[in-house]
């Protein structure tokens, strides 16, 4: 092994290359794991504390010793590193075993789960090493020139144990892209992102509402992931941590704002929002309906107009940020704003029907939610872009090293301090004990959040 070894980061970005060439030991990657989040268990709880279980459970199709190396994912605001491994289940009859072959038309003896493990977590090393085969010789040639591998001959046999402990989380010398601008162009997406969602709660642009209901029945999404019901293990966490089933740790949360708004956490959801700053109302009577959401949004027979706010009301940054865009998709105001964030997406076939819509044509409510279906995708991996390539990798070197890189020049302030500066940031409590820069227009913040993690050695399933 050379004594130069490249980072952990580095590395990954290999096995992101060439994760169709290597496949990974589940059964030793299950035996030394240590699951970083609370234990759920399938089922709910009734009054009595008892778990009740799920009527269907699922089976590994597979149940193999080695599966497909997973994707890498960088956390959006610790210094974690995730590997999702998708694997083939199929659902059976909790009692007897009996597989189910057929929900609502469709064949679901082919589905698909997805466990998440966690390399790093915190900064600190969670997997101290993989057990690996690997069927590319230049991915093997690539893993010994960098010094990961020290066996001499390319064996397609041949099992590896590749050790992430003894790597450098990142590089000395990492480099980060200016981070300007990147909030408000993320704050309009999870904006726009929230509306779509809030209308397409109750809709898919596949199946009919029976279906849904059979697959909700079935434990399955509209979009045919299994999501069964999951309770905590323990029923009192204070008994759970005397007994010591969950231990507690600091995890620094990384967050990048402005001057005016600290964090996308503090804009509203879209229904929060709607009910805060408008109206539905009946067309022909002119009756307000009471607690409105935006999946009423499709009967023909409501319109919206904004709420008449009292004197206490106060108009702050967040609602200045959200409320264009919310006029905008309403047809309460044409700024252009919605049809700008689509076709910078690619989702140029929405932004054509809200242009249609607000010029008086009728839309069907197929083509809309069709429409909205796709504009959605579209604008969560465009966000995704953002944090994998620009976001995440920087807020890793900062959750691991504890620093701003080099070229990010700039003076720690307390939240007293920089809230005298900047009088329009509003702190949550744990934020209150954080430490802020102002980095350009940005505001990058860290602070301490308790975290609680389950201690037996296991899965950390999120099927």
């Amino acid at each position: 092994m050379t004594n130069n070894k490249i980072s952990l980061v580095e590395l990954i970005q290999i096995f992101a290359e060439y994760r169709n060439n290597i496949i990974v030991n589940i059964k030793h990657l299950q035996e030394h794991y240590q699951r970083t989040g609370i234990k759920r268990v399938k089922g709910v709880r009734n009054e009595n504390g008892e778990l009740l279980q799920p009527w269907l459970r699922t089976e590994y199709i597979d149940n193999a010793e080695y599966v497909e190396m997973g994707q890498f994912q960088f956390n959006r605001n610790t210094a974690t590193i995730n590997m999702l491994i998708k694997r083939k289940v199929k659902l059976a009859k909790f009692e007897d075993q009996t597989p189910t072959i057929e929900v609502a038309g469709l064949l679901v003896n082919d589905l698909n789960t997805f466990n998440n493990y966690t390399i790093v977590s915190d900064g600190k090393i969670n997997v101290k090493s993989l057990q690996v085969k690997i069927s590319s010789k230049k991915a093997f040639n690539l893993l010994k020139e960098k010094g990961i591998l020290n066996a001499e001959e390319f064996n397609f046999r041949a099992e590896h144990t590749i050790y992430l402990d003894n790597l450098p989380l990142v590089a000395a010398n990492s480099r980060y892209s200016s981070i300007d601008g990147l909030f408000n162009e993320l704050a309009e997406i999870k904006v726009l992102t929230s509306i779509i969602c809030a209308h397409l709660k109750k809709e898919s642009d596949v199946f009919i509402e029976a279906q849904l209901d059979e697959f909700k029945k079935h434990y399955l999404s509209k979009n045919i992931y299994i999501n069964f019901p999951t309770t905590n293990e323990y029923t009192d966490i204070h008994e759970a941590l005397v007994n010591g089933t969950l231990d507690s740790r600091l995890s620094y949360k990384i967050d990048i704002g402005t001057q005016d708004i600290l964090n996308l956490s503090k804009l509203h959801s879209a229904n929060k929002f709607l009910d805060r700053m408008y109206r539905f109302y009946d067309k022909g009577t002119g009756e307000i309906i009471i607690k409105p959401s935006l999946a009423i949004a499709f009967n023909q027979n409501l319109a919206v107009r904004h709420r008449f706010l009292s004197s206490r009301t106060k108009i702050t940054k967040v609602d200045e940020l959200m409320k264009p865009i919310f006029d905008d998709f309403l047809g309460l105001e044409q700024n252009g704003i919605v049809v700008g964030i689509l076709k910078k997406v690619g989702a140029d076939s929405l932004a054509q029907l809200l242009q249609e819509k607000q010029a008086g044509k009728q839309i069907s409510k197929e083509e809309m939610v069709a429409a909205l279906t796709m504009a959605n995708k579209k604008l969560e991996q465009y966000a995704e872009n953002i944090y994998q390539e620009k976001i995440s990798p920087l807020v890793f070197y900062i959750g691991s090293t504890g620093l701003l890189p080099d070229q990010m020049e700039a003076k720690a302030m307390t939240a007293k301090e920089v809230g005298a500066k900047y009088p329009n940031l509003q702190f949550s409590k744990n934020e209150q004990e954080g430490t802020f820069f102002a980095v350009g227009d940005s505001i990058i913040s860290i602070y301490a959040k308790t975290e609680y993690y389950s201690k037996k050695v296991a899965i950390l399933n999120h099927s």
